[in-house]
């Protein structure tokens, strides 16, 4: 299974400092380097975009895990927007400001190597957040602590 990672989740792992938590950065860096944790480029523009943390520091260090989409992942973000409400996945400010959106990007990479989205976000109800439109297409999502229980890790 590969997991294809978003910025709440890369996030996340803000709280898992290296030198508290060094067998859960071993074991995460090994499923990084056997391509089993991936991303895309988006989400390493997001964080970019963050002020410097331990995880923004190790992102820059791994960019090679953070891809740009294939073309068949650029048209299923077109397949994704041509359903109206799903077009609510690129906030009016980002538009405005030109602000890197990775969601469709991230759900598309998920797709296309029938992957597992990883996100902090939530489903709700008739709502444009990534676990919704997964839902809609099909495509497995989790949170970070599903992807943590799926990997029988415990710490």
């Amino acid at each position: 299974m590969i997991y294809i990672v978003d910025t709440s989740s890369f996030r996340e792992l803000e709280r898992y400092y290296s030198e508290v938590f060094p067998t859960f950065w071993k074991l995460f860096q090994a499923e990084v380097d056997g391509g089993v944790v991936v991303s895309v480029r988006e989400v390493l523009r997001e964080l970019e975009a963050c002020p410097e943390t331990n995880v923004i520091a190790w992102a820059k260090n791994n960019s090679k895990i953070f891809n740009p989409p294939t073309p068949a992942e650029a048209e299923f973000v077109g397949q994704i927007f041509a359903v109206p409400h799903f077009q609510q996945l690129i906030s009016s400010k980002a538009q405005m400001t030109g602000q890197p959106v990775a969601d469709p990007f991230l759900i598309a990479a998920a797709k296309a190597c029938s992957g597992t989205v990883v996100t902090q976000e939530r489903l709700k109800p008739n709502s444009a957040k990534i676990p919704n439109v997964c839902e809609h297409f099909g495509i497995a999502c989790t949170t970070f602590e599903g992807f943590l229980k799926a990997k029988g890790w415990s710490f």
